[in-house]
């Protein structure tokens, strides 16, 4: 069974992710400061793979980058991988 802590903090970082990718595309199309992709694929290491994942398909954000066309699944999938391992 998941901990409350870690689920409190995986709906945290997903909707601080899903949130961010709406943030960066708004910024794409105003031409403002983007946020930096490291930051956005960091955000789906530390957790916020469904969130990522979500933005690029909500916002369609990035769904034409390799790097999180492909990267951004297999985070996910090595994430639920993980979490079933320790689970």
């Amino acid at each position: 069974m998941i901990s409350l802590p870690l689920l409190y903090y995986l709906i945290a970082i997903n909707a601080i992710t899903f949130i961010t990718y709406g943030i960066d595309k708004w910024k794409a199309r105003k031409n403002k400061w983007r946020i930096p992709e490291s930051t956005l694929l960091l955000l789906a290491v530390f957790g916020g793979s469904i969130g990522a994942f979500l933005g690029m398909r909500v916002w369609r954000h990035k769904t034409m980058h390799k790097k999180f066309k492909y990267g951004k699944p297999s985070i996910l999938v090595l994430q639920i991988g993980l979490l079933l391992y320790f689970i």
